[in-house]
């Protein structure tokens, strides 16, 4: 019966890689000719939201309830790759952004009948992926890392080899090799779906970490915050080139440090600085502590809305 349920297993891993390599090439040849926010003028004309394909594999092999988790957040983001930056005339943030908010939320919801307090740090996953996505290869290279690190872990405290990482390595391994060369974006579907699902997998070890030692829910709480903060540490790394020139040209901010670059990852982008303008309206926070320099607080409280 193990040999028989190790090759079912064996198949549909490679069925899920050949899917996510198959998708996406047909994605990379389809979406030039249907334009729109489907294709982008960046590198010389580059496909966006390719991340399709993983999305549509994570649907179809990951197990449930996470593959639910995970097709609310890809449906949302899709269209918001869809719609692009425009905006309400009467709202200051873009249709986009209200899409992907709605679909956190969403998932904080729905996740919180399956998995708790927990699901909103699955939603927060969010953010740092999509830090991550807007340089080739990097959400790619964070995927495959944080999800071969899931894979061992959940061995060690299961004693099973097969797990959801290994779904979500083969979808990313297929989708990845055009990624790395700049070809294709992986775009907010692609990002959010690969986001809410290393989330799980986080919520997945710390079940079992939890059971293993009969700790409470805070236990399993603390796990997938640690892996979150671990997964932002990730792709600052990656990452550290672009951010701080981006801090420094676009933030003026002065000799950053890793800390902002880890700040600019778990706070950055547009739902940041829409928090931002609610919380801190016109006024802008100067930070001049050196320790607080070091961790990063220039960042945190940078308000591009400020007066």
């Amino acid at each position: 019966m193990n040999i028989v349920v190790t090759n079912i297993t064996d198949i549909l891993l490679i069925m899920a890689f050949l899917l996510s390599c198959i998708l996406t090439l047909i994605f990379y040849k389809l979406f030039p000719h249907m334009g729109g926010n489907l294709y982008t003028t960046i590198r010389g004309g580059t496909p966006r939201a390719v991340g399709l394909a993983p999305f549509i594999v994570l649907l179809l092999f990951f197990p449930p309830p996470g593959n639910y988790l995970i097709g609310i957040i890809g449906i949302f983001a899709f269209l918001d790759d869809m719609i692009g930056r425009k905006k309400f005339k009467i709202l200051p943030f873009e249709i986009g952004q209200l899409s992907r908010g709605i679909g956190m939320l969403l998932v904080m919801i729905v996740g919180y009948f399956y998995f708790g307090p927990v699901s909103i740090l699955i939603a927060l996953m969010i953010q740092p992926m999509n830090i991550a996505d807007m340089k080739p290869g990097t959400a790619a290279s964070t995927v495959i890392i944080m999800s071969s690190i899931m894979a061992i872990l959940l061995y060690l405290t299961t004693g099973n080899p097969y797990s959801s990482a290994l779904i979500i390595l083969a979808a990313c391994i297929g989708y990845a090799p055009l990624d790395y060369q700049g070809k294709i974006m992986m775009g907010e579907v692609g990002n959010h779906s690969f986001g809410v699902s290393l989330g799980i997998l986080y919520t997945f070890l710390g079940i079992n970490i939890s059971n293993f030692h009969n700790w409470g829910s805070w236990s399993m709480f603390l796990v997938v915050l640690v892996f979150l903060i671990v997964t932002s540490f990730l792709i600052a790394f990656l990452r550290r080139s672009n951010l701080k020139k981006f801090l420094e040209t676009k933030l003026n901010i002065a000799n950053p440090t890793f800390g902002d670059l880890i700040m600019d990852v778990l706070t950055g982008g547009g739902l940041g600085d829409l928090f931002r303008r609610y919380t801190l309206g016109k006024h802008n926070i100067i930070i001049k502590n050196r320790f607080l320099i070091f961790l990063g607080l220039r960042r945190l409280f940078y308000n591009p809305h400020a007066s």
